[in-house]
C-alpha cells in the first residue's frame, strides 16, 4: 500500500439504506458505499463477505458502481450473520484500505423457519371496545455462560408490546405495521441476549387490536377490518456456543387474560387505563398451528420510534379544572405526563389541532374519532404514564381531573412525536421567514403522516393510504428523508391489492375497503412512485418489481379508452380546488370538492403521463420493443389530449378554463411544441386574472409552478409561492399554521373554521411545492438519465423576493449541495458535487450548462437588477 492511498469508503450500507440490519429481509442483499471527502472517481473495487467458513470475495473489479452492488455467491438463508467491506482504486490507480467493516443479520425468510403457533387470550373479547389482551409464558434456562445470542422473532395480526423479565423488548411501536394482512405480514427480530437470566425467565406481551382488528372508516361493521380477533406468533431462539438452539414458541403453554389495566385501546379513539384492575383470571390461551395464507416477511424497512420529546410552551385553564397545554406545534404521537393524582379519580386527556376562540377544544373536525385518553388510579400518587396502542394528531391536549387546587406546570406533560425513523437526508433554507415556515411545515406534515404507510391525515377517524396524496408528494418526500424504503414497502403492499383489471384501490392497504373510484391521479401513483424512487436513488429493483403492476394499470386505460381519451371516467377530480364554478353533479360523490377541470381530460392526461413513464421504465429494464410500444401509446394519446381539449392557439376548449388543465397539459409535456408557449401565455393569463393567485386542487397544485416556470412565467410562479392572501401556502402561515392543511382556508381570523366534515390541519398534499424549493429556489435537481444523482443539476432560479436561498442533500453518492446568494450587483454561486458524481451548473441568465467535477465549486456572476 503506498503512503498516499486514498481514505477508505465509509458509510456502508445494505440494501436500501440499512446500516448494519438486524432481522434482514433480502436473501440476495446489495451493497453500497460511499467514497472518503476529497475522493473523485471510483475505477475498481473489492468486496469482501465473511459468513462462518463462507468467504466471498470479488476480487478486484473494473467498475465505478458503488450502489446496490449485488453480493457475489448463493443467496444468504434464514439467521445468517455476515460481516462486510470495501475498497477502492481511484482514477489514478491508487488503492484504499479496507473500510471499517460492516454487518447484517438475516431474519426468518420463510414459513418452514417457524414452528410457532398464533394465540390469544381464550374466549370472547368485548365487542363493545377494542380490549387489550395479556399474554405470558415463564420458561427456565440452566444456565448462560455459553450462549452466543439469543433473538426473538414476532409478529402479530394487530398489534404487540413486548417484556422479558420486566424489561422493554425494542423502543419501537406498533412495530409491525399496517399491510394488506391477508397476503403479507411483516416480522420483527429483536436481540433479547442481555435480557436473560438464569434460572426462571418470564415472556409477556401485551396484544392490542390495531389496525387489524381495530375500527377503520368506509366498512359495515363497527370494528374488525380482517377479524376480531387479534393473535400473537412468537419465536424466542437462543442459541449456545456450539451451535445447540433451545426454542420457545407462540403455544398451548401460554397463558392469557382481558383483565388487565388497560381496558381498551384504539387508533382513533384512544387508551383507557384503570389501574385499580390488576391481570387476573388467566386462562390457557386458544391457539392455532396453522399459520394462514399470509407471507411472513422480515419488515423491510425502519419500525415507528420516539422521535423527539417536545415540552409544552403554556398552560391556560379556559374552564374550571380542565388545563390546556400549547405544545406550539402540531404533532402525531401521544403525551407522556408526571401529575398527581387521586384514587378513583379519572384523569381525562383530550387532543386537539385549534382552539376554539374561548380558548377550548376544537374537536369537530375528528368527525367520531374520540381521541381521549385516560387513567384511573388506584390510589394517591405522583402519576407517570404514557399510552401504548394509541396516538394523535394534536397540538393541544386538554386534562382534567386532577386534584382539587393543583395548577400543573408546562413541563408535567411531554408531546412525544412518533414517525417511522426515517433519517433526515435535506435541508433547505432560504432569507425569506415564512419561506423557511413553509419548509417547516411541510417536514412536520410528512413526520406525522408517515407513520408506517403514508396517510392522507394523522388524526380524525380516517388516517388512511390515500393514493393520489401520496403520488403527489412522494418526490418532495424523497429531498427531505430517506423514505427509499418506507416507499418500496408500500408498493408491495400496493402490488398485493392491485385488481385482476389492473386498478389500483384508491386506498393502500385497503383495508375492508371494496369500492373502487378509478380515479386518475389517485391510480397513477403505481406509475409515478416507483419511478420517483428510481430516480432519487438508482435503485433498479424498484421499477423491475413494480413493471408488471404499473403495465396492468396502463392496460385497464387503455380498456377504457375510447381513441385515446377516457370519456366515461370520473374520480375525484382536482380534489378541493378553490373557487369553483361549474355546477355541482348530483351523480358525482362529493361532486362539490371534485374541482372545475372535466374528469375526462384528467383521465387522458393521466393515462398519458403513465404511458410514458412505463415506457421510460421499460428502457431503464432494457425492454426495448416495450419501450417503443408504450412510447408510441402515450403519443398517441397525447395527441389525442391536445386535439380535444386545445385549439390551433393552444386554448382550451372548455369552459370554465382551469390553471390545472393547462398546468398538466404543460408539465406532463402533452402538447405539440407550436402550442407550448401559447398554453403557457393563457395559463399566466389565468393567473393575473385570479389577482395572481392559484386556482387548483390536489392534482393541479404540484404542477402549478413549473409548468410556469417552464413557459418564462417565473416571475408568477414566485408570485403565487409568495402570495400572502388566500389561496396560498403563506396565507395559512399568517393563520398560525404549523403543517399544511387539507383546504386552503381551513381556518382564518376572519371567518373561523372551515367545513368540519373535511378539515384536517395536518394533510401534506400540497406539500408537494417543496420539491420546486429544492429544485429551482434551491437549483438542486435529479437527472432521470443519470439516477441516485450520479448527475444533477443546478439551475437557480434567482427570485427578487429573497436575498439567498440553499439546499443540501445526503445522495447515495454523498453531500451534494448548492447556496447562492446576491452581493450588491453580484451573484455568488457554490455547488458542492460528491465523489463518483458530476453536475451541469447553469448561472442564471444563461442556456448554457457547465459540467463540473467532484468537490467544491465557487461561482460569481453580474447580476442584473
Amino acid at each position: 500500500m503506498t503512503t498516499n492511498a486514498p481514505p477508505a469508503p465509509h458509510s456502508l450500507v445494505v440494501g436500501e439504506g440499512f446500516v448494519d440490519p438486524l432481522g434482514f429481509h433480502d436473501a440476495r442483499p446489495t451493497f453500497s458505499w460511499k467514497l472518503p471527502e476529497g475522493a473523485r472517481r471510483q475505477t475498481a473495487f473489492r468486496l469482501e463477505i465473511l459468513s462462518g467458513d463462507d468467504r466471498r470475495d470479488t476480487g478486484w473489479i473494473g467498475s465505478d458502481q458503488s450502489t446496490f452492488v449485488p453480493a457475489p455467491g448463493l443467496p444468504f438463508s434464514s439467521r445468517q450473520q455476515a460481516t462486510w467491506r470495501v475498497r477502492f482504486q481511484d482514477e489514478a490507480g491508487r488503492k484504499s484500505p479496507w473500510s471499517i467493516p460492516a454487518r447484517f443479520e438475516l431474519g426468518l425468510l420463510s414459513a418452514s423457519d417457524w414452528s410457532a403457533q398464533w394465540i390469544r387470550p381464550a374466549g370472547d373479547a368485548p365487542q363493545d371496545r377494542e380490549p387489550v389482551g395479556l399474554l405470558r409464558r415463564s420458561f427456565p434456562l440452566s444456565g448462560l455462560a455459553d450462549l452466543r445470542h439469543a433473538r426473538l422473532y414476532v409478529t402479530a395480526r394487530g398489534l404487540f408490546r413486548l417484556q422479558l423479565n420486566d424489561c422493554r423488548i425494542g423502543d419501537d411501536h406498533f412495530a409491525n405495521g399496517f399491510t394488506a394482512y391477508q397476503k403479507r405480514l411483516h416480522t420483527l427480530t429483536y436481540d433479547v441476549s442481555t435480557l436473560l437470566r438464569v434460572g426462571e425467565n418470564q415472556l409477556e406481551a401485551l396484544l392490542g387490536t390495531g389496525w387489524f382488528a381495530g375500527r377503520l372508516p368506509f366498512q359495515a361493521k363497527t370494528r374488525g377490518p380482517y377479524g376480531l380477533h387479534p393473535e400473537l406468533l412468537l419465536q424466542l431462539e437462543v442459541t449456545r456456543a456450539d451451535g445447540a438452539r433451545e426454542t420457545v414458541v407462540s403455544d398451548d403453554q401460554w397463558e392469557g387474560s382481558f383483565d388487565i389495566p388497560v381496558r381498551t385501546s384504539s387508533l382513533y379513539d384512544g387508551e383507557d387505563y384503570d389501574a385499580r384492575h390488576t391481570a387476573k383470571h388467566w386462562a390457557p390461551v386458544h391457539s392455532t398451528a396453522d399459520l394462514g395464507p399470509a407471507v411472513l416477511v422480515p419488515k423491510p424497512f425502519a419500525p415507528i420510534r420516539a422521535v423527539q420529546s417536545l415540552a409544552a410552551r403554556t398552560v391556560a385553564e379556559p374552564a374550571p379544572g380542565r388545563f390546556v397545554f400549547d405544545f406550539g406545534q402540531n404533532i402525531v404521537g401521544h403525551v407522556r405526563i408526571r401529575l398527581p393524582a387521586r384514587k378513583d379519580r379519572t384523569l381525562s386527556l383530550r387532543f386537539a389541532e385549534m382552539l376554539q376562540p374561548d380558548g377550548t377544544l376544537y374537536t369537530e373536525n375528528y368527525r367520531t374519532a374520540r381521541s381521549t385518553d385516560t387513567y384511573t388510579p388506584d390510589r394517591d400518587c405522583l402519576l407517570e404514564w404514557e399510552p401504548v396502542f394509541t396516538f394523535h394528531g394534536f397540538r393541544y391536549v386538554e386534562i382534567s381531573g386532577l386534584p382539587d387546587g393543583v395548577r400543573p406546570a408546562p413541563d408535567s406533560v411531554t408531546g412525544v412525536v412518533l414517525q417511522t425513523d426515517l433519517r433526515p437526508i435535506g435541508r433547505f433554507a432560504s432569507s425569506h421567514p415564512k419561506l423557511n415556515q413553509l419548509q417547516s411545515n411541510i417536514i412536520w406534515g410528512w413526520r406525522g403522516n408517515s407513520l408506517d404507510i403514508p396517510t392522507d391525515c394523522p388524526q380524525r377517524d380516517e388516517r388512511l393510504g390515500w393514493t393520489g396524496d401520496a403520488q403527489v408528494f412522494c418526490a418532495t418526500s424523497l429531498f427531505n428523508q430517506d423514505c427509499h424504503s418506507f416507499w418500496k414497502s408500500w408498493l408491495a403492499t400496493m402490488r398485493d391489492e392491485q385488481d385482476p383489471d389492473g386498478v389500483v384501490p384508491d386506498i393502500i392497504p385497503a383495508a375492508a375497503v371494496t369500492w373502487r373510484n378509478r380515479s386518475p391521479g389517485w391510480l397513477d401513483a403505481a406509475t409515478f412512485i416507483p419511478w420517483d424512487v428510481f430516480v432519487r436513488t438508482g435503485d433498479l429493483s424498484i421499477l423491475s418489481e413494480n413493471y408488471r403492476m404499473m403495465e396492468k394499470l396502463v392496460a385497464w386505460y387503455r380498456s377504457q379508452s375510447v381513441d385515446g381519451l377516457l370519456p366515461n371516467i370520473k374520480g375525484y377530480g382536482d380534489w378541493l380546488q378553490p373557487y369553483r364554478q361549474t355546477p355541482t353533479d348530483p351523480d358525482v360523490w362529493m361532486g362539490d370538492r371534485v374541482g372545475d377541470t372535466p374528469f375526462p381530460l384528467l383521465g387522458a392526461a393521466f393515462y398519458a403521463r403513465s404511458a410514458q413513464v412505463l415506457a421510460q421504465t421499460a428502457q431503464v429494464l432494457g425492454r426495448d420493443d416495450n419501450a417503443r410500444c408504450y412510447r408510441d401509446e402515450a403519443g398517441f394519446v397525447a395527441a389525442a389530449f391536445s386535439r380535444a381539449y386545445f385549439d390551433a392557439n393552444g386554448r382550451l376548449r372548455i369552459a370554465p378554463e382551469t390553471q390545472t388543465a393547462y398546468a398538466l397539459a404543460i408539465a406532463f409535456d402533452l402538447l405539440p411544441t407550436a402550442l407550448r408557449a401559447s398554453a403557457g401565455a393563457r395559463l399566466a393569463a389565468l393567473v393575473r386574472e385570479a389577482g395572481g393567485h392559484l386556482r387548483t386542487g390536489f392534482l393541479g397544485t404540484p404542477h402549478l409552478l413549473a409548468a410556469l416556470d417552464q413557459t418564462g412565467n417565473s416571475d408568477l410562479a414566485a408570485e403565487i409561492l409568495f402570495k400572502e392572501t388566500y389561496p396560498g401556502w403563506f396565507y395559512s402561515i399568517n393563520q398560525g399554521a404549523t403543517t399544511l392543511w387539507e383546504r386552503w382556508n381551513s381556518y382564518s381570523h376572519e371567518e373561523g373554521f372551515g367545513d368540519a366534515g373535511m378539515n384536517s390541519f395536518n394533510h401534506y398534499a400540497y406539500g408537494a411545492v417543496g420539491q420546486w424549493l429544492y429544485e429551482r429556489v434551491a437549483g438542486l435537481a435529479p437527472d432521470p438519465a443519470h439516477p441516485g444523482y450520479r448527475h444533477f443539476f443546478v439551475r437557480p432560479l434567482i427570485l427578487a423576493q429573497l436575498d439567498h436561498a440553499e439546499a443540501e442533500l445526503d445522495t447515495p453518492h454523498g453531500r451534494a449541495a448548492v447556496r447562492w446568494e446576491k452581493m450588491g450587483d453580484r451573484l455568488l454561486l457554490e455547488v458542492t458535487v460528491p465523489p463518483t458524481a458530476t453536475a451541469t451548473v447553469t448561472a442564471p441568465g444563461s442556456k448554457e450548462g457547465r459540467a463540473v467535477p467532484p468537490g467544491q465549486h465557487r461561482f460569481e456572476h453580474h447580476r442584473h437588477a
